[in-house]
């Protein structure tokens, strides 16, 4: 077995590359040509590997599959063209009206948002605080098929109970989706809690340059999917482990239509070359400046799984290679957030996370502003809160910047 970054490196050259290249070039094509049309019809029916039609299947594209898959111990991954297009197909594929899911209360603003749009239209869906597996359990209806959470909370940094939900899925044989974005494969594997399907923003820390979208989904191989009922006949052959990946596939991707551009593909995939060397960076510098932050008095709460006070620290610890590179903080209420931010000079004020730059955005005021003031304090999302992607900045400028816009913001 090689080690994570020699294999992600290597993954494409492994497989015969045109020419001798090192990296899988760009295919921009969209339709594929046969000498016969009886292997044109095969390829179609699914009796023939081969490549049918760009919004399905690219040469580029599933080179990157392949590099996904590798990364996160899994059977088979499907690229998407953002990490929304990977949620939103996933539930259109594998769930209909009157079925019933579980999620995290704690998600993503977006995801929070499309989940609510599916349950207009007939998936119900029960948000439920996700650290403790009991409140999954208890929300568990006989027409669940489903449960959704994701490792590490954006922004308030809560930890789910991983492993106790995958076996309380295991149990009762439902699909467990975790999304792995916020600790990508380098810091933890869902494979390892029993996971059925894993969910990456190819955005994030995968791709890590903010240059490009992309979304993917893996199957890890632990769900049966023979027993799920919402499995078309069409996709019931073959390998039964990928039955559920083959109807998101064939059935979502087509229908849906959220593909991945063999551009896109490529970024991502010399991104993910350098994840584990990136993060290692971050990380670091994500605890340096979570201690900073924690001690300075214009700061009321700092919300990092990485300090010993955070409520999820042991869980962390035992789950992941280190507790991530976003963190965010509440100010004193005598300091104006928009004053402090505007006092920041290396660090940017943008959205997007696991950028190589580090970011800050003022959490209600922007990517959670449509949810309103009462879904936001159910999340514990403050005013003043401030979440920072941490990048792979010196940390001696961040630390800088950050004491240089807070004692400046108290002095007024």
């Amino acid at each position: 077995m090689r080690g994570f970054t020699t294999t992600i490196v290597h993954a494409d050259r492994l497989n015969a590359i045109e020419h001798g290249s090192l990296h899988k070039p760009i295919h921009a094509n969209v339709a594929y040509g046969y000498a016969d049309a009886r292997d044109l019809a095969a390829v179609f029916q699914g009796r023939q590997r081969g490549y049918s039609y760009g919004r399905q299947i690219n040469p580029t594209v599933e080179a990157l599959e392949h590099k996904i898959s590798e990364m996160e111990a899994g059977v088979a991954s499907v690229c998407f063209a953002t990490g929304m297009g990977a949620i939103g197909t996933l539930l259109f594929s594998l769930l209909k009206a009157g079925d019933h899911f579980v999620s995290s209360s704690f998600l993503f603003g977006n995801t929070n948002s499309l989940f609510n749009s599916f349950a207009a239209h007939g998936v119900d869906v029960t948000f439920v605080d996700a650290t403790d597996a009991r409140e999954v359990g208890n929300a568990i209806t006989p027409r669940t098929r489903l449960v959704f959470v994701e490792t590490i909370a954006n922004p308030r940094t809560q930890v789910t109970d991983l492993a106790a939900i995958g076996r309380l899925c295991r149990e009762h044989g439902l699909v467990y989706v975790v999304d792995n974005t916020m600790t990508s494969p380098y810091l933890f594997r869902p494979v390892d809690v029993d996971a059925s399907l894993v969910v990456n923003s190819l955005t994030k820390y995968i791709g890590g340059h903010g240059n490009v979208l992309g979304g993917a989904l893996t199957e890890v191989g632990n769900f049966d999917w023979s027993a799920f009922p919402n499995i078309d006949p069409t996709y019931r052959s073959g390998d039964a482990r990928l039955w559920g990946l083959t109807q998101v596939k064939k059935k979502g991707l087509r229908d849906f239509g959220a593909a991945m551009s063999p551009e896109s593909a490529h970024h991502v995939a010399i991104g993910a070359e350098t994840l584990a060397l990136r993060l290692e960076r971050q990380c670091a510098n994500s605890m340096a400046l979570a201690t900073l932050l924690a001690e300075r008095e214009e700061v009321r709460k700092v919300y990092y799984p990485g300090l010993t006070d955070h409520p999820e620290y042991d869980r962390a610890k035992a789950l992941f290679r280190h507790p991530g590179a976003l963190l965010s903080f509440e100010l004193d209420s005598s300091i104006d957030v928009f004053e402090f931010l505007n006092r920041l000079q290396v660090i940017v004020k943008s959205s997007n996370l696991g950028d190589n730059r580090t970011l800050a955005i003022p959490v209600a005021h922007t990517i959670y502003y449509e949810m309103g003031a009462q879904r936001r304090a159910s999340m514990g999302i403050d005013d003043s809160l401030i979440r920072i992607s941490v990048g792979i900045e010196d940390i001696d400028d961040l630390v800088a910047d950050l004491e240089m816009a807070l004692e400046g913001s108290r002095s007024r």
